[in-house]
């Protein structure tokens, strides 16, 4: 199988997302599961302190684990069956937000992108428009019109209630949409990166892949009193991650970040952000960082998880090893099969 389909990149899985990264919501623990031996070695101590004291609390945790690497394992094919489904079977309510327009952008997010696209653009000049949190190197803007994000959540809403298979993002979030089952990639998604934020990121974040994004993961999250309501301490599977927050109505649910993941918790000091519906959040993917508690309402926030398979090939940002590669669907996780040549090139936007 040739790296190059249709003139475009193959993108491929490590295949440590089968095993590595399985997250407990019950004992908010990430852990990796290659055997029961290696499980029982690495965790069942820590799990016993964290309150899994009985075997039969020992085994609900395998079946989970069980469940959750066969649900890995068949991940490209039941996602492309579900994609199939849905464009067969659903009718969106707003068919336009499917495609980015320009009117969707809010003015300031615009003016932004414009000037990185100057002759005489600098870090520093763009640092100038935009509103640098404590966290370091999170930085905050405006990025949708407050009009668009109502039409998008309406839209997110239908199809909730469509009678269509839906996937959950990932093991933390067990309420949302994956954008890429929907629709969304091509028209909407890709251009966002290529043409906005792929300027931004590439000022912004060189030193992690910025000027070089070439595949992402999009999808929606959704926090509610009566479904998930916050979200645990973690790092994302990506170089640089959007974070915007559409909608609808809540209070608290602050988003806090700690320090790079190779930094221990206990040697990390968290800073609190405000996330205010229209705007986003950048950041770099490895940074850890979590969302407290709604405490009313209900809050959706669109997630666009951007990769750099220049920077991942060569150190797999999961499971800190060299990838080995597995065969996926669509962008699968940035994955691509480069020569030694191309490694070793630095990342220039194209």
């Amino acid at each position: 199988m040739t790296n190059v389909e249709d003139g475009k990149p193959r993108f491929y899985t490590c295949e440590c997302f089968t095993t590595d990264n399985i997250f407990l919501e019950d004992y908010k623990l990430h852990v990796s599961f290659l055997s029961e031996q290696q499980f029982r070695l690495d965790y069942q101590s820590l799990l016993r302190s964290l309150g899994c004291v009985t075997e039969q609390q020992f085994e609900d945790v395998l079946s989970k684990i069980s469940q959750e690497v066969d649900r890995r394992r068949r991940l490209s094919v039941t996602s492309a069956e579900r994609a199939a489904a849905i464009k067969d079977i659903y009718q969106p309510l707003h068919p336009h937000v499917y495609h980015l327009q320009e009117s969707y952008l809010a003015p300031k997010f615009k003016q932004i992108v414009k000037y990185c696209q100057s002759s005489d653009t600098s870090e520093e000049g763009l640092l100038g428009l935009l509103e640098e949190e404590a966290a370091p190197r999170v930085y905050r803007f405006p990025v949708f019109e407050k009009s668009f994000c109502e039409e998008l959540v309406e839209e997110l809403e239908h199809f909730e209630q469509a009678p269509t298979p839906k996937g959950r993002p990932n093991t933390m979030n067990r309420y949302g949409i994956l954008l890429n089952e929907l629709g969304f990639d091509e028209g909407f998604i890709t251009p966002l990166r290529e043409q906005y934020l792929g300027p931004l990121t590439t000022l912004l974040y060189p030193d992690c892949g910025g000027s070089c994004l070439d595949s992402h993961k999009a999808f929606v999250v959704k926090y509610d009193m009566n479904e998930d309501v916050d979200l645990s301490y973690h790092y994302d599977n990506a170089e640089v991650t959007l974070n915007v927050s559409l909608g609808k109505d809540f209070t608290e649910g602050n988003l806090y970040f700690g320090d790079m993941r190779q930094v221990p918790l206990s040697e990390t000091e968290c800073s609190e952000v405000e996330h205010k519906v229209t705007e986003g959040l950048l950041h770099r993917g490895q940074h850890m960082h979590g969302a407290l508690p709604i405490s009313s309402g209900q809050r959706w926030n669109l997630i666009v998880w951007m990769r750099a398979s220049k920077e991942r090939n060569k150190l797999c940002p999961m499971c800190n090893r060299k990838p080995t590669l597995a065969e996926g669907e669509g962008f699968a996780d940035g994955f691509t099969k480069h020569s030694e040549a191309s490694l070793n090139a630095s990342c220039v936007l194209t």
